[in-house]
C-alpha cells in the first residue's frame, strides 16, 4: 500500500487519499466528484441557496473561490456546502476530538481474595474497591479457590465473598450476580 501511495500524482494527494494520515475516515465528495444532478446548497455563513443544479452550484463555488462539499449524500436532494475544504477537514477533526473527549470509559478492575484472606487485607482491598467505584469503574471480585476449596458448600463460599462486600464504603449495585467459574466465584459490581 505504501508503494501505491508514492505513485499517485501530487494534485490528488490531499483529496480523499486513503494513504493520507490526516484524512477523515468518511470519504467526502468535493467539486466535480459530486454526481447528483440537484443539490440543496448552503454557504459557509449558513445561508441557504435552495435546491439548485450541480452546474449552478459549482459556478457559485468557483465565483466565491471556494469548494463545493457534499455534506449529506443520503438526503433527498443531497446537501452540499460551499466552503474551503481545508477548513471543513479542520472542523470535522475538531468535532471528532470533542466527541472522543466526552466519551467516558470505565474499566473493569479485578480484585482477588481467597478463603483464608485476613481481615486487614480485606479492609485494604475493600478500600481499593471503594476508590475504583468512586471513579466510576466496574469492579470484579474473584474468590480464588484452590484444591479442595473448589468443592466446598456454595453458601459458605458466598459468605466469604460477602465479607469483602460488607467492607465497601461506596454504595454499589450488582452488575453481574455471583457466577461459579473454573477458578472460583466471581461477582461484578458498579456504582449506583
Amino acid at each position: 500500500m505504501a508503494e501505491r501511495c508514492r505513485l499517485r500524482p501530487l494534485s490528488l494527494y490531499a483529496i480523499n487519499n486513503p494513504c493520507n494520515p490526516n484524512q477523515l475516515a468518511i470519504r467526502v465528495k468535493i467539486n466535480h466528484q459530486i454526481k447528483a444532478p440537484e443539490l440543496r446548497v448552503i454557504t459557509a455563513e449558513g445561508e441557504n441557496l435552495g435546491v439548485i443544479t450541480l452546474a449552478v452550484a459549482l459556478a457559485e463555488a468557483q465565483k466565491r473561490t471556494l469548494d463545493l462539499i457534499e455534506i449529506s449524500p443520503t438526503a433527498t436532494p443531497p446537501v452540499a456546502k460551499i466552503m474551503d475544504y481545508g477548513k471543513y477537514l479542520y472542523d470535522e477533526k475538531k468535532k471528532e476530538k470533542a466527541a472522543k473527549a466526552k466519551v467516558q470509559t470505565s474499566e473493569l478492575k479485578i480484585v482477588q481474595v481467597k478463603i483464608g484472606t485476613g481481615e486487614h487485607d480485606l479492609e485494604l482491598k475493600a478500600k481499593n474497591v471503594s476508590g475504583w467505584l468512586a471513579e466510576g469503574n466496574r469492579v470484579k471480585i474473584d474468590l480464588f479457590l484452590v484444591g479442595r476449596a473448589k468443592y466446598m458448600e456454595l453458601n459458605f463460599l458466598k459468605e466469604r465473598l460477602d465479607r469483602i462486600m460488607k467492607l465497601v464504603t461506596v454504595e454499589y449495585k450488582i452488575a453481574q450476580a455471583v457466577t461459579k467459574g473454573p477458578k472460583g466465584l466471581s461477582i461484578v459490581i458498579e456504582k449506583k
